[in-house]
């Protein structure tokens, strides 16, 4: 019995791809605790536990209506048609069913917040599920996956403050830029079978050279601001420890991928991105207490 159970959840967690929660969760924290360091904030655990739940909430909704949405394109495409949809190991209605729960958590966690992140929750659902459909009719569909992703740090930034402030935007547009970028390097595994299949992508309606040229420029404004947020935010030494680990592995994707050689994107998606942002929040954190 517990063997199955455990073996459920773990499809589920294979469903939303758990592990590349390090993306966005970095700069939620970065969020958050810029928010903390605001006139008259201070840190609350309640508000902090709210904050990680909403993420977890928000980004499995995301996933499992993508699996949901694309299980027709998942099961024709050869590397994906061992997803747990198209496999069969969970159902399409038991994957809509928990995309259902999953929202209605992450809603629930945003109204024990404040008045604005409740009022915000429906917004953001629109975002992050209704990218599932933008490959349908543009290829712009890597800049609503980054834009889903950035709301994390200004999600987290009104999770403590209840406003708006520069900082948390900046480290928005950040998540925004970097995550374009890489997710159109990792969209070059399908640019032909999204062109047989009439979807969208910068690859599929590019060539790989140009897809990845975007790519590249996309990385240049991240390393852009980068540096912004350091001299804004007065970063310190351990700051720009970070910032440089963080643009050199965003380089050094765009060495392992080539137009005639994908054979290490899944290195350049998963592993570096997750370890640049990873130690680049952990970082700017570092650096944030060091201040205070």
């Amino acid at each position: 019995m517990m063997k199955k159970l455990l073996a459920r959840a773990n499809d589920y967690l294979s469903l939303v791809k758990f592990s590349h929660t390090l993306f966005a969760l970095p700069f939620a924290l970065v969020g958050f605790f810029l928010g903390t360091m605001a006139e008259g904030e201070r840190f609350s655990l309640k508000i902090f536990l709210l904050m990680i739940a909403c993420m977890v909430f928000a980004r499995s909704a995301a996933m499992g209506f993508n699996r949901y949405a694309d299980h027709r394109f998942d099961r024709l495409n050869p590397r994906t048609a061992g997803r747990e949809i198209p496999s069969g190991k969970i159902s399409q209605r038991h994957a809509l069913m928990f995309v259902i729960a999953s929202s209605a958590m992450f809603i629930v966690s945003a109204g024990f917040i404040n008045s604005l992140t409740l009022a915000l929750s429906p917004v953001a659902l629109a975002v992050i599920l209704g990218y599932s459909f933008t490959k349908r009719f543009t290829p712009l569909c890597h800049f609503i996956l980054g834009l889903g992703l950035s709301l994390a740090p200004i999600g987290a930034y009104i999770a403590v403050t209840g406003t708006f402030a520069l900082m948390p935007l900046i480290y928005s547009a950040i998540v925004l830029t970097w995550v374009s970028g890489f997710d159109i390097i990792y969209a070059l595994q399908d640019d032909e079978f999204d062109r047989d299949t009439g979807l969208y992508s910068i690859p599929a309606v590019m060539s790989r050279r140009s897809a990845l040229m975007v790519s590249l420029l996309l990385h240049a404004v991240t390393a852009l601001l980068v540096v912004a947020a350091g001299l804004a935010g007065d970063g310190r030494v351990i700051y720009w420890i970070g910032a440089f680990i963080f643009l050199t592995l965003l380089a050094y994707q765009h060495f392992i991928v080539k137009p005639d050689d994908l054979s290490r994107v899944n290195l350049a998606f998963g592993t570096t991105n997750g370890v640049a942002g990873l130690i680049y929040g952990v970082m700017v954190i570092i650096d944030l207490l060091v201040m205070v």
